[in-house]
């Protein structure tokens, strides 16, 4: 395995400490009916975060720890913003996944692999509608938008910069 495994690794684990604590909030404010399926996100995200921070030491790394926090995006005051932010933690954690997808090989990319299609399946059951690429589309809108602004809406690991 090659430095660039170990950092693309490392960075999907942290994008999954992200979500892990983002889906804290979408459970706590999404309506009733979403409930189960905010769980079953978390719970899978949990498990993904797990078996990174075993692929990372097995790639000779110290998994990256989680934050006490992270910034949200917008604020999550209603249902709405709760799904929103949902799709959003789960095209963050794609964008990472298809950076591992590139970089790994062997069973580290067929995992990779899965990793991101189950959070592009679950982005789309959260909007409503899919993209073309998921984790690659959207990076690219967002990196020309960016650049046309000076500033990168997010830090890299899945987590809004603090504003």
């Amino acid at each position: 395995m090659s430095t660039a495994d170990l950092k693309a690794a490392q960075a999907a684990l942290a994008a999954e400490h992200a979500a892990v604590y983002g889906y804290g909030v979408v459970g706590a404010r999404v309506e009733r009916e979403r409930r189960a399926e905010a769980r079953s996100a978390h719970h899978a995200h949990r498990a993904r975060r797990d078996a990174l921070a075993r692929t990372v030491r097995d790639l000779g790394g110290e998994p990256v720890a989680a934050r006490a926090a992270y910034a949200l995006p917008f604020t999550v005051a209603d249902p709405a913003a709760a799904v929103r932010l949902a799709a959003l933690l789960e095209d963050r954690v794609a964008n990472v996944y298809s950076d591992l997808v590139r970089a790994a090989g062997g069973p580290l990319r067929r995992e990779a692999a899965d990793a991101l299609r189950e959070a592009a399946v679950r982005a789309v059951r959260w909007r409503g509608s899919g993209v073309t690429f998921p984790g690659l589309a959207e990076r690219a809108a967002g990196k020309t938008a960016a650049a046309g602004a000076g500033a990168r809406s997010a830090d890299g690991d899945g987590a809004a910069p603090a504003h």
